[in-house]
This record gives C-alpha cells, structure tokens and sequence, in this order.
C-alpha cells in the first residue's frame, strides 16, 4: 500500500517544521501568499485575516524582530510552556488556513501545522545544540544558518501555495 501526501497536508506539515523553528515566519508564508492570492475558501471564516495586507505586514515585523531576538542571550528557550504554546499556535493557525484552502477540514490541517511545530521545536533545539558543539560556532552564529534554512524552506513553500 502506498501512502500519499496531498498538497495540503504537506504544507500544512512544512509551515509547521518553520513555526517550530520561528514562531512567526510561518504566518508570514500564510499571510503573505494569501494576501496577494486570496482564495474564495477563506472568505467569511475566521481566517479571512489572513488574506489581509495588514497582517501581512504586522507578521514581517514580528518575525523580523523574532530573527534579531533570538541571538540574545537572553532570548526564552523555545521548549519553554510559552515557546511551545506559541509555535503550536501559529502551526495550528498556518495548518488550519491552507487546509480549509484547499477545501480541506481546518481541523485536522491545525492539527497537523501544530504537532509538527512541537516537533520541530524540540528536533531543532536538539540539532543546534549538537551542531554548536560539533562545529564550535557560536549560537548566534547557528541561529543564523537558522534563520537561512527558514527563510529557504518558507520561500519554497510560497511558491507551491
């Protein structure tokens, strides 16, 4: 039996990887492409606001200071109660947009956004440790392959919404 991915499950996992690493960078993906694009299945539902170019742009912000934040040193550690409430947030919220989308169940795409931030957050916590220790770089120096990663993988999957 082979197993198949659609379209809205990928994107859905895929902004959830990205939430996990950046709280606000999926959101932006979301916002961004919905706010140029908008799709008929989010009018008149709670994530109509997503299609907006204020939010759009209030997500820029908040993920351009996220980037700058998070090479402090005393920037919260993202498996921390509320680093894991707001990546799961803001997974939840990507997933959930781009499931009902694609004339999906905003549920199960929330769900799915969700669990793969909280597992990202946690998998990519482990892999900057380990890879600071291997490499000997320094965390902020970490932070920013990243960031790299997250702004590739998320104009990546701009590009297939």
């Amino acid at each position: 039996m082979e197993l198949k991915f659609t379209n809205a499950f990928k994107q859905a996992a895929g902004l959830g990887i990205i939430a996990g690493m950046r709280t606000f960078s999926a959101p932006v993906v979301v916002s961004h492409v919905y706010s140029r694009h908008p799709s008929r299945q989010l009018k008149n539902t709670p994530a109509q606001f997503m299609q907006s170019i204020a939010t759009s742009k209030v997500f820029k912000v908040l993920a351009a200071g996220e980037l700058v934040g998070d090479k402090m040193p005393a920037a919260p550690n993202r498996t921390s109660a509320g680093g894991l409430i707001g990546r799961f947030l803001s997974g939840a919220l990507c997933g959930a947009t781009v499931y009902r989308a694609n004339h999906q169940q905003p549920v199960i795409g929330g769900i799915i956004g969700g669990t793969a931030a909280i597992g990202s957050a946690f998998g990519c916590m482990f892999l900057r440790i380990a890879l600071g220790k291997r490499t000997g770089l320094p965390d902020p120096v970490v932070g920013a392959i990243e960031d790299a990663v997250v702004i590739a993988t998320g104009s990546a999957l701009a590009k297939h919404m």
